[in-house]
């Protein structure tokens, strides 16, 4: 479901072969001293394809159509609806604002300045509550929390990051390891939050969106042979989660959830984003020995996030 028959490229930038391939000039990893490359660079490039094409027929290169984050952003945005029909404001306020909106309409904004419903009302429908899961046994809130937002400044934010981030992963490694990295994710972001936010209602979706970022800078590192520009790509990624982490700071923004869920979703793309390596792919149907096909770091990186995933 959900899988379809073309080629699929790396989330960030280009592959070490496609980036090669733009001047006809493909050649294989560490196959020969460098004195015979340039002799047998016009065989390899008859007989090989590009580093894509012969990924063909190995599972963790399918591409896939992307339908599961839509629906999320879709049941983010319905949850969102459906919060401010249970807040009501005109009968239970009465101070609102945009009233033209009746019953819709948002807590005034010196409440609520994120255009949103109260903080009661966030309570009601599942907002993280740590005394309500401690004393109350309502241990369902560290999940229900991530699908609540504190109003439409804070829907958009993280529905428009969900969208270009979510999309373009899903595509590249599927609905069941994307959709996995985002749910146990948002989770990771609630527990941290439930364990140093303790006064305050927590709500919305950044602790899973955290968790796609951490996901695609763990899988930089898990699949280093097939990226030629590495560098940029962390630093990049590095920059977007700094920048989000500082804004952590204002007022009412939940830190704990973005770290929680950022340190989650980095362990879980060790796990759930591995793919074979680039001399692997290279060499899979040639002639000769084959090597394995995981490298010895990609099954260390593997085995000590699991470890770390199970005991956290």
């Amino acid at each position: 479901m959900g899988e379809k028959d073309s080629e699929t490229a790396p989330i960030w930038g280009k592959t070490r072969e496609r980036e090669r391939s733009n001047n006809n000039n493909i050649q294989p990893m560490d196959l020969e001293s460098s004195s015979s490359v340039s002799g047998q660079q016009r065989s390899l490039t008859q007989s090989r394809s590009s580093y894509e094409e012969r990924g063909r027929g190995v599972k963790e290169f399918r591409s896939w159509f992307p339908w599961l984050i839509p629906c999320f952003v879709v049941a983010n945005v319905a949850v969102f609806v459906i919060t401010m029909y249970v807040n009501n404001c005109p009968k239970k306020s009465g101070d609102c604002f945009a009233d033209f909106l009746g019953r819709f309409s948002f807590q005034n904004t010196r409440e609520n300045p994120l255009l949103g419903p109260s903080s009661l009302t966030l309570q009601t429908m599942g907002g993280l509550d740590v005394k309500k899961v401690v004393k109350g046994d309502e241990g369902w809130r560290l999940l229900s929390c991530n699908w609540l937002h504190g109003g439409v400044v804070h829907l958009l934010m993280n529905m428009l990051t969900l969208l270009f981030i979510g999309i373009r992963m899903e595509r590249e490694f599927g609905f069941i390891r994307i959709g996995l990295l985002y749910l146990i994710s948002g989770f990771g972001g609630s527990i941290l939050s439930a364990l140093f936010l303790r006064s305050n209602i927590s709500v919305g979706a950044s602790g899973a969106v955290f968790g796609l970022l951490g996901g695609m800078l763990s899988e930089i590192f898990i699949n280093w042979t097939i990226y030629s520009n590495k560098v940029v790509t962390i630093v990049t990624l590095v920059l977007i989660v700094a920048v989000n982490l500082g804004l952590g700071v204002l007022p009412g923004v939940d830190n704990f959830a973005h770290i929680g869920g950022f340190a989650t979703g980095f362990l879980l793309g060790f796990v759930l984003l591995i793919r074979p390596h680039y001399g692997w792919i290279n060499q899979r149907n040639g002639p000769g020995a084959k090597p394995h096909r995981f490298k010895i770091y990609q099954g260390i990186l593997w085995t000590i996030s699991l470890l770390i995933l199970v005991a956290g």
